[in-house]
């Protein structure tokens, strides 16, 4: 095999793996996908479609048929499996032409794709999948890579292609700009038999197509276009030199501290219609056009490819600061602009909404620029929220290659225009032309989208919510955290046991996301400790909806005769109670900066209420909890309710319960045990000599409380603050009187 003449890029291809599959063309399709997706710079996250038509039995007659496979909607080639393709009958495909009414009923032919399904393939088929498959190759990519945009979105773009095109010994032909559908795919298709020549085509303010006869040659004529246009684009970027217009504010060296004390209110603001999860991103890149001169016009003008603006939003918020006004200034610069940005985007709505569009999803930024500190995204979940800001951050590479090929020389009218008249519609700066209003919203409330978004799964019951786990890395807390993460929520796991809160965080990942959980060091006795994990919590994902507490210690005497030394007995209460305290008051200004209403919950015990010997620091300790927890409820008010659970004994898992106190517990109530005995079994024996006190004679395992607790921190529980709610089995010396 010959490698690709590339310089940028890398020839992934191995003949090797490819031979395994050359039996199954879905496979290698899949193969060719994955490999085109595993680089940023030639797709972004879930942009662009790949294809091959493949000849297959049908299932009807026997007898062998064309079949389109092509990514079905909403996939991304990076991770796609043969299972993730949409199977359609080419003979359907193109018959679809002779039923076509024109523009105004493009979207009619959507609904004809899940009849031409091939055998008993489901997937639902995307938008694409005519512009594959009227063009005449068996295999075609699609893809979205930032030098091809940065060309499809220039003013001189078509005149760039050209030079591209005499530099580098090509036939790439320009198709202006059309919403992604049956019109666009019958446009491609007559470009080619204009020119039967062609190895490539650029779709003005949109992307690019290539293909090949083969898997292998359509995979190298992609890579290669690729890396010669940024080769092209690199070229001019190093003649131009500066970029945007010149860097008025570089990166500040506070710039996470600062990020770390407006991140929540910028995520109140983004959540008012519902929660977003956020990330920041101070990438070079970043960091390079949210300082410059010309950040502020381009962000005005939004973004180009219609993937990265329905994420990206129709345009960015970008907040008009300077460091030297601070930060105060800079809270209140992001609050009023939030006000002028939904109204703006009122407006747009407003402006070209029709009867049967959608109604306004959400009015608020989904991306904010702030110079010297960089970019914040946000979105339903982590994910979602770090590849909006990778989109931008796309959009950047765009509008940084457009500037590049700035040289004076405009095409009037616009050779993104289709038809003249519609030049006027598309804003330029700089020699970037962005997506028209009006183009942008028939994309983002089209019908087909609206339909994809409805065609989601139901969000779980924690999704787009941030909880912090004090505790977490063992016993309930591990158990809360692994509720919670299977009920939707993002988590950091947070624990005076760094590797134990790891582990748990781990477990976590593999069950759900690495993305959605972290995990930080946490000591109940340093106000510094609990600050730093709630600033991590904001740093991960943009503020804390719940704070949970489940750590506590247990004293076991060392002074004379087996008692407690006086500083054991403050430490007892330091992380006992002072320690709940603190948390609160570190996470007080988080929550008041979101304004968005949140939960406190504080694990007491039921030992608060029985008077006993031998544990009274633990036990008062615990009465006093009890009662901050009122006095949490009314402080809060209605920023966040506070409430706590009680529980008896828990044994199982606990770290309050090592080895040996469990074997002198067995040893005080006489209960029977070996040496040999793991220390879950001793446990277990202990746990079962406790429920014995119990009306329900049950053991209090952490899945119980972690129950309790997770109630407590959600939604059902809304109307109850104040409250300690007991966990112990019915043990009767503990009611209430």
């Amino acid at each position: 095999m010959s490698t690709a003449n590339t310089t940028l890029l890398k020839d992934l291809w191995n003949d090797a793996e490819a031979e395994k599959l050359a039996s199954n063309e879905l496979a290698l399709l899949r193969y060719r996908s994955n490999l085109l997706g595993a680089d940023l710079r030639i797709t972004n996250f879930g942009g662009g479609n790949t294809s091959s038509k493949i000849t297959m039995p049908d299932p009807f007659t026997g007898e062998p048929v064309k079949v389109l496979a092509v990514k079905g909607s909403g996939g991304d080639i990076g991770s796609i499996k043969e299972s993730g393709f949409a199977l359609v009958y080419m003979d359907r495909l193109n018959q679809l032409k002779t039923i076509y009414k024109g523009e105004a009923f493009e979207d009619e032919m959507v609904s004809y794709y899940p009849l031409s399904a091939f055998g008993q393939n489901k997937v639902a088929a995307s938008i694409d999948t005519a512009l594959h498959a009227f063009l005449p190759w068996d295999h075609v990519d699609h893809l979205h890579p930032d030098w091809a945009i940065a060309m499809a979105a220039s003013a001189n773009g078509k005149r760039k292609m050209e030079e591209f095109n005499k530099e580098f010994g090509r036939n790439i032909i320009w198709i202006p700009w059309q919403r992604p559908g049956f019109e666009l795919a019958l446009m491609l298709e007559q470009g080619i038999k204009d020119n039967p020549n062609a190895d490539g085509l650029i779709l003005g303010s949109h992307g690019l197509f290539t293909w090949g006869n083969t898997q292998r040659e359509c995979y190298v004529n992609s890579i290669e276009t690729i890396d010669q246009m940024g080769r092209f684009i690199a070229a001019h970027q190093e003649k131009k030199g500066t970029i945007f217009g010149g860097i008025l504010q570089g990166a500040l060296e506070d710039r996470q501290a600062i990020a770390a004390e407006v991140f929540p209110a910028l995520r109140g603001i983004c959540s008012s219609n519902r929660r977003q999860i956020g990330h920041y991103a101070d990438h070079p890149d970043a960091i390079e056009f949210a300082g410059s001169a010309w950040a502020k016009e381009l962000c005005g003008l939004g973004t180009s490819c219609p993937d990265h603006f329905l994420r990206t939003r129709i345009c960015p918020m970008f907040i008009d600061w300077s460091p030297s006004e601070g930060v105060a200034a800079l809270k209140t610069k992001i609050a009023d602009a939030a006000v002028v940005y939904r109204q703006e985007y009122t407006e747009y709505y407003n402006a070209w909404a029709e009867p049967t569009s959608p109604k306004l999803r959400d009015s608020n930024p989904s991306v904010v620029v702030i110079p010297g500190l960089g970019i914040f995204g946000f979105g339903k979940n982590k994910k979602e929220a770090r590849i909006t800001t990778e989109f931008f951050i796309n959009a950047i590479h765009v509008m940084s290659g457009a500037a590049a090929m700035e040289d004076g020389s405009i095409a009037e009218p616009l050779d993104q225009a289709r038809r003249p008249e519609l030049s006027q519609h598309f804003a330029t700066a700089h020699n970037y032309v962005a997506l028209p209003r009006p183009e942008a919203f028939r994309i983002e409330y089209w019908a087909l989208e609206e339909a994809k978004l409805q065609r989601m799964p139901p969000e779980a019951e924690f999704s787009r919510k941030i909880a912090l786990v004090v505790g977490g890395g063992s016993g309930i807390g591990k158990e809360v955290a692994l509720i919670l993460a299977k009920r939707g929520a993002h988590l950091v796991i947070a624990d005076v046991n760094a590797e134990a809160a790891a582990a748990v965080a781990a477990e976590v990942a593999k069950a759900t996301s690495s993305e959605t959980v972290s995990s930080i060091s946490a000591n109940l006795g340093s106000s510094q400790s609990l600050a730093a994990a709630i600033r991590h919590t904001v740093m991960e994902f943009g503020g804390v909806d719940s704070v949970i507490n489940t750590a506590a210690i247990f004293p076991v005497g060392t002074g004379p005769g087996g008692k407690l030394t006086d500083a054991q007995w403050a430490t007892t209460f330091l992380v006992n109670v002072t320690g709940n305290f603190l948390l609160a008051e570190a996470a007080k200004p988080v929550l008041e900066a979101q304004k968005l209403i949140s939960s406190l919950v504080l694990t007491s015990s039921a030992n608060a209420v029985v008077s006993k010997h031998g544990s009274e620091a633990y036990d008062i300790s615990k009465t006093a909890l009890n009662h901050l927890i009122r006095e949490l409820a009314v402080s809060f008010g209605s920023l966040a309710r506070v409430n706590g659970i009680a529980p008896a004994t828990v044994v199982a898992g606990s770290t309050m319960f090592p080895r040996d106190r469990v074997m002198q517990s067995l040893s005080k109530y006489k209960i029977a045990y070996s040496e040999s005995e793991t220390t879950e079994e001793l446990r277990d024996k202990l746990a079962g000599f406790y429920a014995q006190r119990t009306l329900t004679r049950r053991p209090i395992l952490p899945q119980d409380c972690a129950a309790a607790i997770v109630w407590l921190a959600g939604e059902e529980s809304a109307k109850t603050t104040g409250h300690i709610i007991p966990v112990d089995g019915g043990l009767h010396e503990a009611f209430l009187r």
